[in-house]
């Protein structure tokens, strides 16, 4: 069994699986280290055979199977962090709502959660979601846009205006990064507009985040974390932290 990955190298694995590519001096930047942590972090992953090392940077690893590793890796990374998020999400919704479910590992585990409940309407622009949804029980709507990523997500000009047309009760939203002043910071600046989107169409919106994000941070803001109707976390044990 393949060795645990890090918060770190966790957000190295999918800024790399978001663009492509990234240098060291970026990395290095983005996570306040040096050069030689990144160095070192890109090793270990390259050996694990999830990215693929180059001169100056890290990219994505050749063949489908290795592409696959990264989401399989995410799925299992604090699976209890996970469960906890989830089932505090449930405490905020009730069968019959509509609602939009972000892209994520995270929000894949929120959706078996939900699954439990009856007659929901759920938007999302991610088909490995849609997935975990009994489609005979639920209206389950996946975005239209381009496929971007390992993890079935779409993205694109078309998904933000179908959001855009709509009013949702809830919007589940989540995120790469927490700054210490209260930002929500994200990789892909596609994802974000969806996020932003999603989170304007909705009566009450929810940011999820495992304990690991605060204090980090990304390359694009979402918004701040005030913002949101309520922010969930396993912090403090699976306290809910309300901020809107």
């Amino acid at each position: 069994m393949m060795d645990a990955l890090s918060p770190r190298q966790q957000q190295i694995l999918e800024l790399v699986d978001r663009v492509g590519f990234v240098t060291i001096e970026a990395l290095a930047e983005s996570f306040k280290v040096s050069a030689q942590t990144i160095r070192r972090e890109i090793i270990t992953l390259d050996s694990k055979g999830i990215l693929q090392r180059f001169h100056g940077g890290a990219g994505r690893a050749n063949g489908t199977d290795k592409l696959r590793l990264g989401h399989e890796y995410k799925s299992q990374q604090e699976h209890l962090e996970k469960e906890i998020i989830a089932k505090q999400v449930t405490q905020h919704i009730a069968s019959g709502d509509t609602l939009y479910i972000d892209v994520g590992t995270t929000m894949e585990r929120v959706a078996q959660e939900l699954n439990k409940f009856d007659q929901l309407t759920i938007l999302t622009n991610s088909i490995l979601v849609a997935t975990k949804f009994d489609h005979a029980r639920h209206s389950v709507n996946v975005l239209g846009g381009e496929i971007a990523g390992q993890d079935g997500s779409l993205v694109g000009e078309q998904a933000v205006q179908q959001l855009r047309n709509l009013r949702l009760d809830h919007a589940l939203i989540g995120c790469s990064a927490i700054e210490p002043d209260g930002s929500v910071m994200d990789f892909d600046q596609r994802k974000i507009a969806i996020k932003q989107a999603a989170k304007s169409v909705s009566r009450h919106s929810y940011l999820l985040a495992s304990q690991h994000k605060f204090g980090r941070t990304a390359f694009a803001r979402i918004c701040h974390m005030d913002e949101f109707t309520t922010v969930i976390s396993n912090t403090g044990k699976g306290i809910i932290t309300a901020t809107g």
